[in-house]
């Protein structure tokens, strides 16, 4: 039966591909051997991996996978992760290296040293230490993207304390969640940041937040805007008083590969916070893997730039431990893209010289929409590889990235993993692959990952389903926070019989077995039995001229079962998308993918909803597409995106 009823179908092509120069590939970090020599030795190939990492014993057993899916790799092993983000630098004589150029929201800046790290992340564990906070217990951190939070993550690790970072543009409630499930024993947070050019409150949120939060013993406080904040006597503690009247010498303790280093808490799900933990030796070491070879990094000759916010895994992977295992020159940026103009990032890739970029496909759509013009105006010719995260990328977002941001000549990684992976798991090798705009491609060399459809098979080239990962990875993670079922139901039940981990992503295999990323499986549609995946209708859309960016759902459909109603942001230069724009765009998707594709309605928007990171909230279009109260709203970026788009779909017309 399956092939009458595919899990998911097939429906877009992509034929463009673009092979790496021959001086890129002769420099790579990665060469195409690596393929064969981890299919050769898995184990060996991993172990080779883990001594580019400082270890203070060495492990005796490289993976023991007796428990599943309860992994442990590096077992015996220990190694302190601060020390290898830091103090191993200093001692190989690279004091004076800078580690981060930050660059403040209102233009201030920062650039520290290696050395300077070493010294403000010791003082922070001495402080932590003076607070009574000990290996295994664990500090909420909700911090904007200032030096501290990078000090404050990397001075738990070091003293063996959990971190569990919140991000900032949380609500109260979302906090209070997180530090009660861990029940976290020191918060830290600053009085206020930077956004948009305001300055907002934090403290006064987290006051609300830990009103009667019984795990909290102290409040660590951060000045950064310089509001006037209350403070609790006996309870909160100025980061200034605390930290700087400690002594910058801390000798770190070596801690099992197995050492819980953080738990991190996925947003936007219902009910309890899921918290996702990680641990220390194989999660590091796949994080400094994947950062040295997708991104063909050289310490001491790049600047790398990761956009994303310590809030989420990407900070925390390629901010935060893998860029700073390999001795990165890295920018840090507080603020929005936009303050105090449309051209702030490449202003700062400018000044910096940044040759590495990693930013969402969210924000390179955003860009799109702004217009080329803006990019022009600055010296890019600096940037070597470009990175894309988060959700899959439509194929002509990537080609402008390509053309616009990379001067037609650098690379594109597009790389695929999720909060629970801790690191990347596929993604293209930019002096190996040939790639292909769109696509994620295949494994990363050490990561097995298979396209199956219900039954658990292996679909055939060309054929769509659930993306699954069937061995286990060393960044992979070790449960979900005090609870082990929850754990095994959410990402092992599915295939349980196989053994197989599921994504929840859908996905598929092109006619090169190369794979493509379909987004959740949540947001497949059945459009007369025909099973759609949201992701390739997005795509069929942005590959219009006219349009920037675009997010389809399912409503409700008597007929059909579903119609798929579709969501449009316009280029600057694009027509008003009255009736004529909206029937062209109708017609352009039923010729790239299909009539069964055809949008039964198109809403030209100002905006979409989105969560602080960027991500699109399909489920309150859905609900407005379904007619129905509007569901929470508090993740969004900006609530009021909302009440425009309501509106403008009660004035809107279907077509048929």
């Amino acid at each position: 039966m399956t092939e009458q009823s595919p899990a998911l179908d097939n429906l877009l092509t992509e034929s463009r591909t673009f092979p790496p120069s021959q001086d890129f590939a002769a420099q790579a970090n990665a060469k195409a051997e690596l393929y064969a020599e981890s299919d050769a030795d898995r184990e060996q190939f991993w172990a080779k991996q883990a001594d580019r990492l400082h270890w203070d014993t060495r492990w005796t057993r490289v993976l023991d996978w007796s428990n599943a899916p309860f992994a442990k790799w590096f077992v015996g092993g220990k190694l302190n992760v601060a020390y290898n983000c830091v103090d191993r630098h200093v001692a190989d004589g690279h004091s004076d290296q800078v580690a981060i150029h930050w660059v403040g929201e209102p233009g201030d800046t920062r650039d520290i040293t290696y050395a300077n790290l070493k010294d403000e992340v010791s003082k922070a564990a001495n402080a932590l230490l003076s607070l009574g906070v000990g290996a295994n217990d664990r500090v909420a951190i909700q911090l904007p993207m200032i030096p501290e939070a990078i000090f404050a993550m990397l001075a738990c690790a070091r003293i063996g304390a959990l971190h569990s970072v919140v991000f900032g543009g949380f609500s109260p409630t979302a906090l209070r969640s997180r530090v009660d499930d861990a029940a976290a024993k020191v918060v830290i947070t600053s009085d206020g940041q930077y956004r948009r050019g305001k300055a907002v409150a934090m403290k006064t949120n987290v006051d609300e937040a830990l009103d009667g939060a019984e795990s909290v013993e102290k409040v660590v406080v951060i000045r950064r805007t310089g509001d006037e904040v209350p403070m609790t006597e006996g309870r909160d503690v100025w980061w200034h008083d605390l930290v700087e009247a400690q002594s910058a010498e801390h000798t770190p303790e070596a801690f099992d590969s197995e050492h819980p280093l953080f738990i991190l808490y996925t947003s936007g799900t219902t009910g309890n916070p899921k918290g996702i933990l990680h641990t220390s030796g194989g999660y590091l070491t796949q994080a400094a893997y994947t950062h040295h070879n997708v991104f063909d990094h050289k310490a001491g000759e790049d600047v790398y730039w990761c956009t994303a916010d310590i809030g989420w895994v990407t900070g925390h992977s390629y901010i935060v431990y893998g860029p700073l295992a390999n001795r990165t020159t890295q920018v840090v940026y507080e603020g929005t893209p936009n303050t105090p103009h449309e051209g702030r990032h490449w202003e700062i890739v400018q000044k910096y010289k940044v040759s590495i970029y990693y930013t969402a496909p969210t924000l390179i759509r955003t860009f799109m929409k702004w217009g080329a013009e803006i990019p022009e105006k600055y010296d890019l010719s600096s940037l070597r590889v470009l990175g894309s995260v988060g959700e899959p990328i439509n194929p002509e977002a990537w080609i402008w990235y390509r053309e616009n941001i990379g001067a037609g000549r650098a690379p594109i990684v597009d790389t695929w993993w999720q909060t629970e992976t801790g690191a990347i798991m596929i993604s293209p090798l930019p002096g190996v692959t040939s790639t292909k705009p769109g696509s994620a491609q295949r494994a990363l060399p050490g990561i097995s990952a298979k396209v199956v459809d219900d039954q658990g098979v292996e679909v055939p080239h060309g054929g769509g389903g659930y993306l699954v990962l069937d061995k286990p990875w060393p960044g992979m993670l070790r449960g979900i926070w005090g609870d082990e079922a929850r754990y095994k139901d959410t990402y092992w039940s599915r295939f349980a019989e196989q053994g197989y981990y599921f994504a929840g992503d859908g996905a598929k295999y092109d006619a090169d077995g190369d794979i493509w990323l379909l987004g959740r499986v949540d947001d497949v549609m059945n459009v007369s039995g025909h099973r759609i995946s949201t992701t390739e209708v997005e795509s069929a859309l942005v590959s219009h001229p006219t349009v920037a960016e675009a997010a389809v759902v399912g409503a409700t459909d008597p007929t059909t079962g579903q119609g798929i109603v579709a969501f449009v942001i316009l280029r600057g230069n694009a027509s008003d998308g009255g009736d004529a724009a909206v029937q062209e765009l109708r017609n352009h998707v039923a010729k790239e993918i299909g009539p069964i594709a055809k949008p039964r309605q198109i809403l030209v928007v100002p905006e979409l909803p989105k969560t602080r990171s960027g991500k699109i909230m399909r489920r309150l279009l859905r609900d407005v597409a379904e007619n129905r109260q509007v569901g929470d709203v508090t993740t969004l970026a900006d609530s009021a995106v909302m009440d425009l788009i309501s509106a403008g779909l009660q004035s809107g017309k279907s077509e048929d």
